[in-house]
């Protein structure tokens, strides 16, 4: 039997408050979606910097992390034109409360273990590969760019994950184990990346954008095969853990949403 996990309850996000409507304020929000899984993961591969295993990977990490950041500032400008509020990358990044954020629960996951942090890499990769990869081929023109862009960003990301999985599984004993064990720490948050309410069912059905249920079987055929190549297995947890779209997150996202925002908190209004 499969039971869903969700994040604590909580007042539902309000990201789209604006005046923007149809189908407008539904790709404003799926924006904003897509947003904050790039900007909350990029924050926590920022914590890796100076903590990574080699020099090498301070550098791979933070490298990816901007380009994460990056993926999140297109995205977040956009999706403020579109909600009709006027809001900048910097008013949706830094003001907003941490019950209005509403990336998927997986991108919020500490780090923990090397291992760990691979495996939430391996799955998020794959999943933002097929996506952009599909988005670069929608009808709007602006969107389409972004997406063969953010592609080929996100095919080192995800051979970079690939690599290290293949690492760490054939390495010692101990490191097989960990990846073992990071692989069940955030399959139960994967089904997540591909949920659709009635927001994307909407944009996919008018042909905005594409579908994220769709990409979940070529997903687990792609990450199954890096996984048994390793000689490891797929996880198959019975439960599953929901709630980040709609603002409810894990106990671990408050302080992280403040160290995101800890410098615009203390100098509201700054400008440098």
């Amino acid at each position: 039997m499969t039971t869903t996990h969700e994040a604590p309850p909580g007042p539902p996000a309000t990201a789209v408050t604006g005046t923007g409507t149809g189908t407008d304020a539904d790709l404003a929000l799926h924006l904003l979606r897509l947003g904050d899984d790039a900007l909350v993961l990029g924050q926590r591969l920022c914590q890796w910097i100076t903590w990574a295993p080699t020099v090498e990977e301070d550098l791979a990490l933070s490298n990816i992390a901007l380009d994460l950041i990056g993926h999140a500032r297109v995205l977040l400008t956009r999706a403020g034109r579109l909600d009709g509020t006027g809001r900048t990358e910097d008013d949706l990044a830094f003001t907003r409360p941490d019950r209005e954020f509403t990336n998927v629960l997986l991108v919020e996951l500490p780090n923990g273990d090397f291992a760990t942090t691979v495996a939430r890499q391996l799955a998020y990769t794959h999943y933002a590969a097929l996506y952009y990869e599909a988005l670069a081929g929608c009808a709007d023109a602006d969107l389409a760019a972004f997406g063969a862009r953010a592609a080929q960003e996100v095919a080192f990301h995800r051979s970079h994950a690939d690599r290290w999985t293949r690492t760490l599984a054939g390495g010692t004993a101990e490191s097989a184990r960990r990846m073992r064990e990071g692989l069940e720490r955030v399959w139960p948050y994967t089904a997540e990346l591909f949920d659709e309410d009635d927001v994307p069912r909407r944009l996919a059905a008018s042909g905005t954008v594409p579908a994220p249920a769709t990409l979940r079987p070529v997903w687990h055929r792609r990450v199954t095969e890096v996984i048994t190549g390793a000689g490891l297995t797929v996880p198959a947890p019975d439960w599953t853990a929901r709630g980040g779209r709609s603002g409810r997150h894990t106990e671990e996202f408050g302080p992280l949403i403040a160290e995101l925002q800890s410098v615009r908190r203390q100098f509201p209004g700054g400008t440098w």
